[in-house]
């Protein structure tokens, strides 16, 4: 008991002088933006609040439509519904993490970046944890909400294979989004003033998402499939859980390319980063 009593100091200092991994990272810098904001309890119950209500206002906007239509895209409100909350889940769940790469024109004008980049941490890693707003939270429960009540009423009858897409489609769409967000980020390397351009693509995506990708225009449904693919990411797995027809370029079995979108998105985006990121050469300033 003594030995052990003796090497416990050394063993403690060991471990202290040992490396953090960078999972190790993450965490700490996550938990200490989570506690700083939860401190101020009543401040954080009110922007959750808000964030539900503006999310909730949005949904109100396609019950108005549906109200007086019908069917919208060959959907019914609830089916509607299913596409909403699985795109406003997915959405949020990206914007938490990575909403605060858009503003990276901000940080390259101010020399605010040059900071980061002397860091030994991911840059990418160190913007995402900058601003982790915990308000987002509310996009999140209401998509979440939405999605879990919507697939029940609309008469969801899971098989182990669609059981398993409705629990990796908001995975799988949170995965293009945070591509897509850090797409918008890196394209600002090369623009002066890149946020405006980029949030077209991003919030135009989640406006897509959220909407029966059937709606669009012939033209606007292949730029949103094939280059954005903004109705990968909840129309066409609804059609797959509700077995749903799908419009010319959407057919059901697509839902399923969730997944893999997310993968190729990932992938362009992590090049276009680090592409930007070797450009930069400072705020010239």
């Amino acid at each position: 008991m003594a030995d052990h009593a003796r090497s416990t100091p050394a063993a403690s200092a060991a471990r202290a002088e040992r490396p953090l991994s960078l999972p190790r990272v993450m965490g700490l810098l996550y938990a200490s933006r989570i506690r700083s904001q939860a401190s101020f309890r009543t401040s954080f119950v009110a922007d959750v609040l808000g964030q539900m209500l503006v999310v909730g206002t949005e949904f109100l906007e396609l019950w108005v439509i549906l109200s007086q239509v019908g069917v919208l895209g060959g959907m019914t409100l609830t089916q509607v519904a299913v596409v909403y909350g699985l795109g406003a889940l997915a959405f949020g769940l990206a914007d938490l993490f990575f909403g605060e790469i858009d503003g990276l024109s901000t940080m390259v004008r101010s020399g605010k970046l040059e900071t980061l980049l002397i860091r030994p941490l991911p840059v990418l890693l160190q913007i995402s944890s900058m601003d982790l707003s915990l308000r987002r939270l509310g996009r999140i429960l209401v998509g979440l909400s939405t999605y879990v009540i919507a697939l029940v009423v609309a008469g969801f009858s899971p098989t182990p294979l669609t059981l398993l897409l409705a629990l990796t489609a908001p995975l799988a769409g949170a995965a293009v989004f945070a591509a897509l967000l850090t797409t918008a980020g890196a394209m600002q390397f090369w623009l002066v003033d890149g946020r405006e351009f980029a949030n077209a693509f991003t919030y135009g995506g989640n406006y897509v998402a959220t909407n029966p990708g059937a709606v669009f225009p012939l033209p606007l449904r292949a730029f949103f499939t094939f280059v954005v693919p903004a109705t990968l990411i909840a129309y066409a797995p609804t059609l797959t859980l509700l077995d749903l027809p799908g419009p010319a370029l959407i057919p059901a079995w697509s839902g399923w390319l969730g997944v893999p979108a997310g993968i190729l998105t990932w992938t362009l985006a992590s090049l276009l980063w680090r592409a930007g990121v070797r450009r930069y050469t400072g705020a010239g300033g």
